[in-house]
């Protein structure tokens, strides 16, 4: 069974950095693509970023593009996402998912397993 669990989210004041980590484990990690999804309040779910399995391409959602980058270790099967200049906008819980093609794509029906979400909170 595969399981994606994610941490190192938090409050962090506007301007703040922070770095998610999702650790995979029963699958084949390297093989997966990987993207990172956030629930704001009030709002559906929206893509953030992903990472294809070979590391080399990556893909972000317009409004953090510049700020946000994602990144895996095949050797420790985690994905990371780090998150610098935050705004009150990126408060939400954010999840990361991972899709057996190894692809990049935002269509979040396609990603094959999800994490539980951490919560990330912006506020001064």
């Amino acid at each position: 069974q595969v399981q994606l669990v994610e941490s190192g989210g938090g409050l962090v004041q506007p301007g703040g950095s922070l770095r998610l980590s999702c650790v995979v484990s029963g699958g084949t990690f390297g093989s997966y693509g990987m993207a990172w999804f956030r629930t704001a309040p009030g709002k559906e779910r929206e893509f953030v970023g992903a990472i294809d399995w070979t590391g080399r391409h990556t893909y972000y959602e317009d409004s953090v593009e510049g700020r946000f980058t994602v990144s895996r270790d095949n050797a420790k099967n985690t994905v990371y996402l780090q998150m610098n200049g935050l705004e009150p906008e990126d408060t939400a819980v954010y999840f990361c998912a991972a899709i057996e093609t190894g692809i990049t794509t935002t269509l979040e029906h396609l990603y094959n397993y999800w994490g539980h979400g951490t919560q990330v909170t912006v506020s001064s």
